[in-house]
C-alpha cells in the first residue's frame, strides 16, 4: 500500500522535501535532494478547495453552493491559498471588516485556527 506524500512535517510543520523515489515497475531506487511541487504544500482542504474552484470555473457563487460557505470565507480561502504559494498579496482585497480585532474574536470564538489567524493579520501588516 502506497501512502499519499505530506508537504509540511507533521510534528512542526515545516516543509519536507524528498530524498529518495522508487520505480514501482522494475525496483530502480534514485536518491537525491527533489523539490515538492508548490501544491503538494497546501493542505488537503486547500487542495480539494481549489479542485471545486476549478470544476466551477471559478464562479465564487458556485463554489460557495457545493462547499456550503459564504463569500467571506472563500475570499479568505482563496487569500490563505494565494498566500501559501507564495503570490503577492494585495491589500485592496481585504474586506473592511478584517481588523486585528476580528481576527483575534475570530480566534478565541474557534471560527479560525491559530495559522489562519496568523495569516490573516500577516495581510493586514499585523503580527501576532
Amino acid at each position: 500500500m502506497s501512502n499519499k506524500i505530506l508537504g509540511q512535517c507533521p510534528v512542526c510543520k515545516s516543509k519536507l522535501h524528498v530524498t529518495e523515489m522508487k520505480c514501482e515497475k522494475c525496483g530502480t531506487v534514485i536518491k537525491g535532494d527533489f523539490e515538492l511541487s508548490i501544491f503538494d504544500y497546501l493542505s488537503d482542504s486547500h487542495k480539494r478547495f481549489i479542485s471545486v474552484f476549478l470544476k466551477n470555473g471559478g464562479n465564487i457563487k458556485l463554489v460557495e453552493k457545493e462547499l456550503g460557505i459564504s463569500y467571506p470565507t472563500v475570499k479568505k480561502i482563496l487569500e490563505e491559498i494565494n498566500f501559501y504559494l507564495g503570490n503577492t498579496f494585495n491589500s485592496d482585497t481585504v474586506e473592511e471588516d478584517d481588523s486585528r480585532k476580528s481576527i483575534l474574536q475570530d480566534l478565541k470564538d474557534g471560527k479560525i485556527d491559530f495559522d489562519k489567524a496568523e495569516i490573516r493579520l500577516k495581510h493586514i501588516g499585523e503580527t501576532i
